[in-house]
């Protein structure tokens, strides 16, 4: 049973006759260290996801060693409870520290033990607990059946531990770099099931050979009192790069818009094309390229190869059921609209309750919006399962220009979590591909308008004029990728379905992704709202 504790104030520094290797087994501890102290230090964390909702207490919900030759650390899952009556786990290492060479932020509690004086403070700050969970991969043994279950890749090649450091500033994990080679991710939000960041990784890169995502090296895992089998840490190779794709491709928008002042280019004159008309560089007038530049193009074509060959690797699977492709059916049809209008619901309401932080053409299309909201309910509707011949498959699930690294001019997928707001069961439903490649069109998108927004006084032209440029830009960059990545999909034989149902398919996910979008914006930063509220204007009205 879960420890529950409702003290709210014990005398400090907190003393406890007991070892270190038997104090999760005390409940006077337990009750000490689950009240205030542990809730003042987890609301402070980059990692903690609750901030938004009002903690009601927390649960030691498990507990296990993570330890090598005497040394002893634990691992704790701590279910946080809300008021809002939903409860979320993560994972917490700590150890107990005796000297004060740790900063205050990164003390948990002060505490004495058998008459020692010291801190109890997140594990990761520890470079011998690095070392040791490094070690524990390295040496791991093919069938390893303890609680806390190490695995190590054939990919694996460096044994010894040299160094270790933290990567940076990350929002919901904590991660670790390793010999200046591998990074060690540990997940902070915990799920009852492995986390498929890890199945898509290890899968990839084990049994496809898939080499533009980091390879995978290994894994902690935890099989929990209820022998659920839960990922708390996945090791893949450090790929060194020059940025993610989004600064990339900002810096590239930047130049072309530079370009309609710096060539003279009359914006009214250029050619434009249809929307999701499939592309080659060959058919991409020269005026375009004038002003975008090749390279641009190139880079767009490199980057829809990449995708094809992940989606071809995910869609090629006949033995593990978890990545053979599936046909669209009633069940997937029933889970994909109660989604979708739960979630068009949810950003009808914020819109309305936010309204008075728009003006100008955010305003006005977040008007547009709320007008059309039946006739965007009814395209989320119109699902017909009956009438679509493709296949669905495993896919990225949260796929955008931040989540691909860029290096000497080729592209590397990474974080294969699926969306944030999903749960874990729906981020391992297989989805049509073209999920993923409406996730990266609303990127493209979200650049092209991010740069105009950002930038409005280094292009002295009009804001129409920007606009129309922009969409221009936007029908060439999304059709080369889409007429490159058709093509690599068909020679791999992976079903996307005919010509309409693919058009209908994207339409649907990208209507589905910018109303996604809409919800973060509005309750993280509001001004940009505008991005998905026009991406969404453009969808409806084509």
């Amino acid at each position: 049973m879960p420890k529950q504790t409702s003290i709210k104030s014990v005398n400090t520094p907190y003393q406890f006759n007991k070892s270190w290797e038997e104090l999760l087994d005390n409940n006077d501890f337990v009750k000490v260290f689950l009240s205030d102290v542990l809730e003042n230090y987890i609301v402070k964390q980059r990692w903690y996801g609750g901030k938004a909702s009002t903690l009601k207490y927390i649960e030691l919900a498990e507990f296990f060693k993570i330890q090598q030759k005497g040394e002893v650390y634990y691992g704790l899952i701590l279910e946080v409870n809300f008021v809002e009556a939903f409860y979320q786990h993560y994972f917490l290492p700590i150890a107990f520290v005796t000297n004060d060479d740790f900063s205050q932020i990164d003390r948990i509690l002060s505490i004495e033990i058998n008459n020692k004086q010291g801190h109890i403070i997140d594990a990761t700050n520890i470079e011998a607990f690095r070392k040791l969970v490094y070690e524990r991969i390295a040496t791991a043994e093919p069938k390893d059946t303890t609680k806390v279950q190490y695995h190590k890749s054939h990919l694996f090649k460096n044994k010894i531990y040299q160094s270790s450091r933290f990567m940076g500033l990350e929002q919901s994990n904590t991660s670790l770099i390793f010999n200046d080679t591998s990074v060690l991710k540990f997940f902070r939000r915990i799920f009852a099931d492995k986390n498929p960041d890890y199945e898509m990784s290890r899968f990839l890169s084990e049994k496809k050979e898939f080499k533009n995502t980091p390879a995978y090296l290994g894994s902690i895992n935890l099989v929990d009192s209820d022998n659920v089998n839960i990922t708390i840490g996945l090791m893949q190779e450090m790929i060194p790069n020059d940025g993610d794709a989004w600064a990339y491709m900002l810096k590239e928008l930047h130049k072309v818009f530079c370009n309609i002042e710096y060539k003279k280019i009359d914006v009214n004159t250029l050619p434009n094309t249809e929307l999701y008309q499939r592309l080659t560089i060959q058919s991409i007038p020269p005026q375009i390229i004038d002003w975008a530049g090749l390279n641009l193009f190139l880079q767009v074509q490199t980057l829809a190869k990449r995708t094809a060959e992940m989606h071809n690797a995910l869609g090629s699977e006949f033995e593990d059921t978890a990545f053979t492709p599936a046909h669209y059916n009633n069940d997937y049809t029933v889970w994909l609209k109660n989604k979708v209008l739960y979630q068009f619901q949810n950003r009808l309401n914020t819109i309305e309750n936010n309204l008075h932080k728009l003006d100008g053409l955010a305003l006005e299309l977040a008007n547009e919006f709320l007008d059309k909201k039946n006739m965007i309910r009814k395209r989320f509707v119109d699902f017909d399962w009956t009438k679509l011949k493709g296949e669905r498959i495993r896919i990225h699930g949260d796929y955008h220009l931040g989540q691909i690294l860029v290096k000497d001019d080729d592209f590397y997928i990474i974080d294969f979590e699926g969306e944030p707001e999903s749960t874990i069961r729906d981020r391992k439903v297989k989805q049509p591909p073209l999920k993923d490649v409406a996730g990266l069109f609303r990127s493209f998108h979200y650049a092209i308008y991010a740069n105009i927004f950002n930038n409005k006084d280094h292009y002295p032209t009009t804001q129409e004029n920007l606009f129309n440029a922009a969409e221009i830009l936007y029908r060439y960059i999304t059709g080369l990728f889409l007429g490159t990545y058709v093509t690599e999909t068909q020679n791999a034989n992976l079903n996307l379905g005919y010509n309409q149902e693919r058009i209908f398919i994207l339409k649907y996910c990208l209507l589905e992704k910018a109303v996604y979008e809409l919800g973060y914006e509005l309750n993280s930063r509001p001004q940009w709202a505008v991005i998905p509220l026009k991406g969404i204007s453009n969808i409806i009205n084509h």
